[in-house]
């Protein structure tokens, strides 16, 4: 009995990639050996603080509503290097930004719940960009407000920010990670390329 109770179930779209995708993709892309195949490798959720990196209380409720999204906690981004413009000293101690990496089981459900949940909560959504991947076939995109996920309350609502979800793909490529993308339901913009 034990057994049953500690027994993990395998994310779906971790069970679908491993069971159909992969083969699946393996011949589309035309590649020889299994271990070519575009992964899924991390999940990247970002959010900055920007102008706002000195309120307490918008500081805490961006690392707040990260951790409810991504089930993470989230760390904390200091600045790089000084920017006199925007008042920003190397290392200062209020954030620019949190960040969630997230792998393994917690990175498939995310994908799961962003793409088949989050998404069609967004207000006028025609699908999201083709254009955004980079030479290494990694995916970027952008939420405007972090509302769309359920876990959300009325009261996280309060104070509105945007999030960046960023996609590293193994073996990817911009062809190779479009297809990938796609079968685990992306929905790009139609008319795109």
């Amino acid at each position: 009995m034990a057994d049953k109770k500690t027994a993990k179930t395998m994310p779906r779209l971790k069970e679908l990639y491993n069971s159909e995708l992969k083969a699946k993709l393996q011949k589309e892309l035309g590649l020889s050996n299994i271990n070519e195949v575009p992964e899924l490798s991390k999940v990247v959720v970002s959010s900055g603080v920007g102008k706002k990196r000195e309120d307490k209380k918008f500081t805490e409720t961006v690392a707040l509503t990260l951790g409810k999204i991504t089930g993470q906690a989230p760390t904390t981004r200091l600045a790089k290097k000084s920017i006199a413009t925007f008042k920003i000293r190397k290392g200062m101690g209020a954030p620019v930004g949190y960040l969630v990496t997230l792998r393994n089981d917690k990175m498939y459900e995310f994908v799961d719940r962003l793409i088949n949940v989050a998404l069609p909560h967004v207000r006028d959504f025609h699908g999201v960009s083709r254009n955004s991947f980079d030479g290494q076939g990694n995916y970027n995109l952008g939420l405007k407000e972090q509302t769309v996920f359920p876990e959300i309350t009325f009261e996280d609502a309060a104070v509105l920010h945007g999030l960046e979800v960023t996609f590293i793909i193994k073996n990817g490529s911009k062809e190779g990670s479009l297809k990938l993308l796609e079968l685990f339901g992306m929905p790009f913009e139609k008319g795109e390329k």
